[in-house]
């Protein structure tokens, strides 16, 4: 998360007004950041990776854990590196940046510089990572521990927060999470708020409950208090909201309470950054469900592994209309997908694409795109924009209302900032040395630096490889949504299939049976096909490492990190949610009914710490590479 602006948030009813002045003044900021920046080119790759991490504070002698909101108590000792450095106090630039993220309870920490584009570099990011934890832990009180987890297992369960308070607040109005959980800073109550206002309606998030043998059939979920009546909204769980064999949840803090891995890649020039883009748009289902790490929520099992849709839904401010509930009287659009979610449309004009792939319905905004076309931006990144701008600013502070569209970038990072999907293009910011960059989104946050630096290091390689062998992995988009919702599904990895292509080199000699093929075929394949098949991504990675001058030692530690993900695709070892499901169901606590007590919660937190520290090491999970 990038600095947060400060001034006067406006309560929707007001900030709706100025939607087309923000709409307006965006486009025009794109515009002077297109043509001042457009022929920008790079001499080497840069990118960095952001980890973010829970707060818990332990209680060893009562065995419990509670969420800590002590976040930015923390982060005030954290950033000051960063900002002697920034005020010339010392020379010595910080190690980790570290920002504060929605909630009171997270901090994201990333590389204090960003890595370059050498191997070496590559086997510097576990030892940052590592690193971060220290400093996260050594900021802490001596009871706090920095956990990597995506979610905590009882997020949402009565007296689980350090201070504790009760789920009141204006913002949320949620029936199980207070409004003192938000980040303080005044835009994330007002995007909690306006959200709400704007749908209608509080957010909806409904994740199908795991059966286990004594789990009641239908489940009916016994925490909910069906009859509260404290806010205008509480009866909707009642009225329908939450739904048979599902675990409800009711407020953003449910999904933008989790934790990710996320990776920003600099590429050379914009026409790189819109290639990058596409050929990374369908590996995003594949990583989430190889880093899928989030089987529970507010309490009990969940028939999922994987956290997107649960953020998708907690962030869904479409109102009936723009849900296809209604028919379109006050809503401009029928949006047939939360802000939140995969994307919609491919951007490159590399010669490999063709129009076949974009196979869904785009919605834009036909206005902007003709300002766009108007303006010499081309066709496709022109609808890329305008359906970014179908969406409304849900935060418009007042004192940025009026700002000099040269200089500032503030209206268009309003749109394009809470448009979170799979991959992000990103433009330089206006006047800047920085480049066109591309944000891999989908990964979710692992429990060791290990394995966080495996999946970081295997995409960048995976990009390399991209670039250097010239490789397309263009399958319709449509097939990219269905595998993103394949890989939500519990053991994805081992029990499912997912759409990939069959022939991912071009201008390459073929056989006669391949020539009387479809050159784009794609097919449904197993993970351990499309990660170490031929030619897999495994393979493909090696070929690119043969063809390099690297040293035996580089060699074996990128080895190790490219091993653990091809071992994680054939099933040899565990993704993160399988452990952890085990973990559970083993549990001498458990009752095989769903539920993840306060008991269970402890030890399986205590575990997550003592796998980051490399207290504890389970084979079945990290193999024997990080030992």
């Amino acid at each position: 998360m990038g600095l947060l602006s400060l001034g006067t948030p406006l309560h929707w009813n007001e900030a709706k007004e100025y939607a087309d002045h923000v709409h307006k003044h965006g486009i025009l900021q794109f515009l002077n950041i297109y043509n001042s920046q457009k022929d920008q080119k790079k001499q080497r790759l840069l990118w960095g990776d952001e980890i973010e991490y829970l707060v818990v504070k332990f209680n060893d002698k009562e065995k419990s854990t509670k969420l800590s909101l002590r976040a930015f108590d923390i982060l005030e000792k954290l950033t000051k590196p960063e900002t002697d450095y920034v005020e010339g106090l010392t020379d010595k630039a910080p190690d980790a940046l570290w920002r504060p993220e929605y909630g009171r309870y997270m901090i994201e920490g990333t590389p204090g510089q960003p890595y370059g584009s050498t191997f070496r570099d590559l086997i510097q990011v576990e030892a940052n990572m590592k690193l971060r934890r220290k400093l996260a832990h050594d900021a802490m009180d001596p009871d706090e521990h920095a956990v990597s987890l995506v979610n905590y297992p009882r997020l949402g369960c009565p007296h689980e927060l350090y201070p504790d308070y009760e789920p009141k607040g204006s913002a949320c109005q949620s029936l199980f999470v207070p409004d003192e959980i938000i980040n303080p800073h005044a835009r994330f109550p007002t995007l909690t708020a306006n959200i709400r206002r704007r749908r209608g309606s509080k957010v909806k998030i409904n994740m199908p409950i795991f059966h286990d043998n004594n789990t009641p059939k239908p489940f009916i979920d016994p925490t909910i208090p069906w009859d509260r009546d404290l806010f205008k909204h509480d009866k909707e769980a009642k009225e329908g909201a939450a739904l048979p064999d599902h675990i409800y949840m009711d407020a953003m803090a449910f999904g933008m309470g989790c934790c990710c891995l996320q990776l920003t890649f600099q590429a050379c020039c914009i026409d790189e950054a819109r290639r990058l883009y596409d050929q990374l748009a369908p590996v995003t289902p594949l990583m989430l469900a190889l880093s899928a790490n989030s089987p529970i929520y507010r309490g009990y099992l969940a028939d999922v592994d994987a956290r997107w849709n649960v953020i998708s839904a907690s962030v869904d401010d479409r109102p009936p209309e723009e849900r296809g509930e209604e028919p379109l009287k006050n809503s401009r659009f029928v949006i047939n997908k939360s802000r939140y979610d995969s994307i919609d449309s491919y951007l490159s004009n590399d010669a490999t694409y063709k129009a076949k792939y974009d196979d869904i319905d785009l919605v834009y905004d036909k206005d902007i795109y003709n300002t766009l076309r108007e303006n010499d931006i081309d066709e496709k990144l022109a609808k890329h924009i305008a359906h970014l701008f179908i969406r409304d600013p849900l935060v418009i502070f007042k004192e940025l209302l009026d700002v000099d569209d040269k200089l500032s970038s503030d209206h268009f990072e309003n749109l394009q900032s809470t448009n979170w999907q799979t991959m992000r293009f990103k433009p330089p910011p206006p006047n800047s040395s920085i480049g066109w960059r591309v944000e891999f989104r989908s990964m979710e946050v692992q429990m060791s630096d290990f394995e966080n630096a495996a999946f970081s290091v295997f995409i960048v390689l995976l990009t390399r490889a991209i670039l250097s062998f010239g490789l397309n992995f263009y399958i319709p988009i449509s097939k990219v949504d269905a595998n993103l919702q394949t890989a939500h599904k519990r053991d994805a990895v081992l029990n499912e299939k997912f759409y990939f292509r069959k022939h991912v080199f071009n201008n390459r000699s073929k056989t006669d049976t391949e020539k009387e093929e479809d050159e784009d075929a794609y097919e449904l394949m197993t993970m351990d096909e499309i990660e170490n098949g031929f030619p897999g991504f495994v393979p493909l990675i090696h070929s690119y490492l043969n063809s390099t001058n690297i040293d035996i030692e580089t060699r074996c530690k990128l080895s190790s990190y490219i091993s653990l993900i091809s071992k994680r695709a054939s099933g040899e070892l565990m993704t993160g949610a399988a452990y952890l499901r085990k973990f559970v169901q083993n549990h001498p606590a458990y009752k095989q009914d769903s539920v993840v007590s306060s008991e269970i919660t402890y030890d399986l937190v205590k575990r997550a710490d003592q796998i980051a520290k490399g207290e504890y090491h389970p084979v079945e999970l990290l193999g024997n590479f990080s030992a």
